[in-house]
């Protein structure tokens, strides 16, 4: 597993230049220009992919959630720029190359497991780097296992546990059974790097009565799916809103797994979800704070569903500029 930074010539071959437009890409910062010394970098956001499906497979889930980094890049670079976000403000700072790794492709639980024991490593050390310049992260790609590398490399930067929210049909606290795209929260509670953890749209159907009563036992915050669309108890807004204060006296992140996105080619794809508009909604509202430090988007996998990359790419594209935009 290497860490590629991105060029300038690359992002070059991204971008489409248009008469009369400026798009993101023609503005966006390389990040071969300041991997090396990220504090020199004006920009106050960084974009990282993390193209891995390791995570899921050590679940005992499906592949692909390495397929969405690429179609993400190819909109995100073309839309256009405004004074609500620039290029300049952001560094395409690269991606992980799992090309050359050993054994990425096993079927072997306990081989995959030990996989994204090393992957934690690398993500853990490279976010503690980019929040230690003083830099927002902005995660795309891969298993819901890097939860887990984000809040470590966070924590230690910051010398403090901090809070996450999550809009996620699965709590993905499952048992530390050795690392998986499952147990990314549970770990980094275990571990001391989470605080507060707030989970926005748990469907009851696919969270085991075992794990539940753990989330109750460790003060996590929850509305489930059904509560919010089916018996109508409270609102969509008024439940983001409640996650939102229950993280809001801390730093805390924002997580938003694909699955949660009804028909959203992802590695748990559901006909049974959220809309766009609400997970849209949703980074919105959550990073509308100071204290909102980062945006993970896992689980996306378009190779799962034929021709669907361009949309998957799109949306992506859609709530990383509405998390800058909110942000600034």
């Amino acid at each position: 597993m290497e860490f590629q930074a991105f060029q300038a010539k690359e992002i070059k071959k991204l971008t489409s230049v248009r008469a009369n437009e400026v798009k993101i890409g023609e503005s966006i910062l390389a990040g071969s220009d300041y991997l090396a010394d990220l504090s020199n970098c004006p920009a106050a956001f960084v974009l990282i992919g993390i193209p891995e499906d390791i995570g899921p497979r050590a679940n005992c889930g499906r592949g692909g959630a390495d397929s969405a980094w690429l179609p993400f890049l190819g909109k995100f670079l073309n839309i256009q720029e405004t004074p609500h976000i620039k290029g300049k403000d952001i560094l395409l700072l690269g991606a992980f190359d799992f090309n050359s790794t050993a054994s990425y492709n096993s079927n072997d639980l306990d081989t995959l497991r030990n996989l994204v024991n090393q992957l934690d490593e690398l993500v853990s050390n490279l976010i503690e780097k980019v929040v230690k310049a003083e830099k927002t992260p902005i995660v795309i790609g891969g298993g819901h296992n890097n939860c887990y590398g984000i809040i470590k490399g966070i924590s230690k930067a910051k010398a403090q546990k901090i809070n996450v929210c999550n809009l996620d049909p699965h709590a993905d606290y499952r048992s530390l059974e050795g690392r998986h795209s499952g147990n990314g929260f549970s770990y980094a509670k275990a571990e001391g790097y989470l605080n507060k953890y707030s989970i926005l749209g748990l469907h009851e159907n696919y969270n085991s009565a075992e794990m539940m009563a753990r989330l109750e036992q460790d003060g996590v915050h929850f509305n489930t799916f059904e509560r919010i669309f089916i018996r109508e108890e409270i609102s969509f807004n008024d439940a983001v809103s409640e996650s939102f204060a229950f993280v809001l006296d801390a730093d805390y992140g924002i997580e938003l797994d694909l699955d949660s996105i009804e028909n959203f080619p992802s590695s748990a794809q559901s006909p049974s979800g959220t809309t766009t508009q609400q997970a849209r909604y949703f980074v919105h509202h959550l990073a509308s704070s100071k204290n909102a430090i980062y945006l993970h988007l896992p689980e996306a996998a378009p190779s799962l569903v034929d021709g669907s990359a361009e949309q998957a790419g799109k949306l992506l594209a859609y709530l990383v500029s509405d998390f800058i935009k909110a942000r600034k």
